[in-house]
């Protein structure tokens, strides 16, 4: 939220007047000590609206729906249609991006089969492989999602993460850093473009 003196909001960089008329400059907040802040009585107000991610979640505690799930009539009939779930959805960007990855090097694959002098070099069809080994993968990691905040670690997680023990603590080393070690938790990586 930001500074606050009783009801008043006090934008930083704007400058304001204070009970007893006192001009301050935009700057007055940033420069101030808290104890000159305390004085006059300004608090600071913490933003009590909890950010989500969109992506995942309708609000901060209601999850997006996970699974493709069968539409219902009023009657609670089966209507033959399906509302899509996140796991389809983001399955289907995974074969987005593969086709991203592949699109350009497509032209060799179809000037070898037109042309009967031309290979496509044995680098770009282990790529080629790679990435849709990757694609196939992800789609089988997304799958294995048994809720909306998994899903969301396995595609949007840290790419490391602290070591810990068998008791859940962080391990860290002889110098008091936490020990970090690659997040399990994470998709399996897209291969380098050539």
């Amino acid at each position: 939220m930001g500074y606050q003196i009783g009801d008043r909001k006090l934008p930083l960089d704007v400058a304001w007047t204070d009970a007893d008329g006192i001009q301050r400059p935009a700057n007055w907040l940033r420069l101030s000590t808290q104890r000159d802040r305390e004085l006059l009585g300004i608090t600071w107000v913490a933003d009590t609206s909890n950010n989500y991610d969109q992506r995942f979640y309708w609000s901060e505690s209601n999850p997006k729906q996970l699974n493709d799930e069968a539409i219902l009539d009023e009657d609670g009939n089966d209507t033959g249609e399906v509302q899509t779930g996140l796991k389809t959805l983001w399955k289907t960007k995974q074969e987005q991006f593969a086709s991203n990855l592949l699109a350009p090097s497509d032209w060799r694959v179809v000037k070898a089969a037109e042309v009967t002098d031309y290979a496509v070099s044995s680098q770009w069809l282990t790529y080629r492989a790679a990435v849709r080994t990757a694609c196939n993968t992800r789609q089988g990691e997304i799958d294995a999602c048994s809720d909306v905040a998994t899903l969301k670690e396995l595609l949007y997680g840290d790419a490391q993460v602290q070591q810990t023990d068998s008791d859940g603590n962080g391990v860290v080393d002889s110098d008091n850093n936490p020990v970090m070690i690659k997040n399990p938790a994470i998709a399996t990586a897209w291969p380098t473009p050539i």
